[in-house]
């Protein structure tokens, strides 16, 4: 919380901490390709035909805004004042409706993909923040999310220019009771006049209290 006051009240951000992820882009890019196939048709794709599931990648007259990168789903939280989004990757619904959030993930590792590492509780906390925001657009959707987990092989063959993945479907049921509480929270941490004392271990307070002390 220091930190987004920092950074939305005074404007005082840290450096960029990471590169672009190009090559996960490239996944996303290419799952978006195979399911765009299928939007708004009745054919469930095979991808999922094998999965056993009876879901259509969903059409929206807005899903082209909702995946575009700060535009996203976009919602004006009247108790807050906040403007909030989040740019999700796919949107597939049921027969009766019902819409499932849906995010791309990739990697490579020589286990087996899952959920369970702690650091992925911010995987699962941005389905259901999506499913909040689309919930908040009047549709119905799901507490059930999808993960479309692909995992790039790694063994001896030769590369020979192509890189061969494992592609899992992963259920994630999720409970967005934690949004409005924490919208309430930011709200409250832009309105003080100044920061809380900085987290420890907070690498943006950390920079910016360096900082101060140059010069």
């Amino acid at each position: 919380m220091p930190a987004l006051l920092l950074a939305r009240r005074e404007g005082r951000h840290p450096p960029a901490a990471a590169f672009p992820f190009n090559l996960n882009n490239a996944v996303d890019h290419l799952l978006k390709n195979e399911f765009d196939r299928y939007r708004g048709g009745p054919v469930v794709p095979p991808r999922l035909q094998r999965a056993g599931l009876a879901l259509i990648p969903a059409r929206h007259a807005e899903l082209h805004k909702w995946r575009q990168n700060l535009v996203g789903v976009r919602v004006e939280h009247a108790p807050t004042g906040l403007a909030v989004y989040g740019v999700i990757d796919d949107l597939w619904a049921d027969a009766n409706g019902t819409h499932f959030v849906v995010d791309y993930k990739a990697t490579s590792k020589k286990d087996e993909v899952s959920l369970d590492a702690e650091w992925q509780d911010g995987y699962k906390r941005q389905v259901e923040f999506y499913q909040w925001l689309l919930r908040r657009r009047g549709l119905t959707v799901s507490d059930r999310a999808w993960f479309v987990y692909a995992n790039g092989i790694r063994d001896d063959a030769a590369f020979d220019g192509v890189l061969w993945f494992r592609t899992k479907l992963i259920a994630c049921d999720g409970d967005a009771a934690w949004v409005e509480p924490a919208l309430q929270d930011i709200a409250d941490c832009l309105a003080r006049e100044h920061p809380l004392a900085a987290a420890e271990g907070c690498e943006c307070c950390g920079y910016v209290a360096r900082a101060g002390t140059v010069g």
